[in-house]
């Protein structure tokens, strides 16, 4: 496509009960193309076809918000909801979006999981969310069709929107916080000899930085960055004690591809260096350990 490319289409049918269609399109932007601040009357959903960007927005109680984004997610925009969002300067995105409403919407979106405070699409599913992307993609190519043709698209793509996202179905809400957690230490759990941060935790949550730090340190009583800290430190004891791992090897295990500050964070938790720690948790230190 060419550096700027912009498909758009009204929906110019009658006016239908459970849900309507008010306008779609596709849009291949320019770096830190940005459109607001605006508010719509309506629902709008964005999926990240390529490339990246930032959507910036505030949630029912008037706290703003931002979500970093990237290709196989998108957000929701809910009327009346204050929003600006915009390309990324070096991978600027592209993406297609639908404008809808409807008796049975509100209901739908309440299946989705998504809030004002959580508007991120995800999805687990590649079948699905090519599903919802194929549908959105073929209103704006075919949106010469009949009105009932469209309307019938329009309902494949909000049944792939509810069956695709990741939660599904959303828990009850006073499980909602546990939920939250469970899925970010789940996460930790399986990444933390990664080089990941606290942005990538609050991501897989599909939460904003700030409100899940805030929802973490409650729930957990310490911050979503001295959890992973403590977690990869409590890892690096048991490689300590029972491996052959050099030092340098147990840091890269846990997360700490420098072995400098592998052993300065490990100070900082335990008040003594890896090797000191090792050799009175050990006895002797085994043949072949630096």
């Amino acid at each position: 496509m060419p550096v700027h490319d912009l498909q758009f289409a009204t929906f110019l049918g009658a006016n239908y009960i459970d849900l309507m269609l008010f306008q779609y399109g596709r849009e291949m932007c320019e770096p830190g193309h940005a459109f607001g601040p605006a508010q719509r009357s309506h629902y709008l959903f964005h999926y990240i076809i390529s490339g990246k960007g930032t959507l910036l927005a505030t949630d029912d109680s008037g706290e703003k918000h931002r979500f970093d984004l990237g290709a196989g997610e998108g957000f929701l925009i809910f009327p009346g909801q204050m929003n600006i969002y915009f390309a990324d300067i070096e991978d600027p995105w592209e993406y297609t979006w639908v404008e809808f409403d409807g008796a049975a919407v509100k209901r739908a979106i309440k299946q989705t999981g998504l809030t004002t405070s959580s508007p991120v699409y995800r999805s687990q599913s590649a079948d699905l969310h090519a599903a919802l992307e194929r549908e959105m993609r073929y209103l704006v190519d075919h949106r010469e069709e009949s009105e009932l043709h469209l309307m019938a698209h329009g309902y494949l793509f909000l049944d792939n929107l509810i069956r695709s996202i990741e939660p599904a179905p959303v828990p009850a809400a006073n499980k909602l916080q546990d939920f939250y957690i469970s899925k970010a230490i789940a996460y930790i759990e399986n990444n933390y000899q990664n080089d990941i941060t606290v942005e990538d935790i609050a991501r897989q949550t599909g939460l904003n930085r700030s409100y899940f730090g805030k929802m973490f340190r409650s729930a957990v009583d310490r911050s979503p960055q001295q959890y992973l800290i403590a977690y990869r430190m409590n890892k690096a004891t048991e490689l300590l004690k029972l491996s052959a791992l050099s030092v340098g090897e147990v840091g890269k295990a846990v997360g700490y591809p420098n072995q400098l500050h592998f052993s300065r964070a490990f100070k900082n938790v335990y008040g003594v260096s890896p090797r000191t720690w090792r050799k009175e948790n050990m006895g002797v230190t085994p043949t072949g350990l630096r």
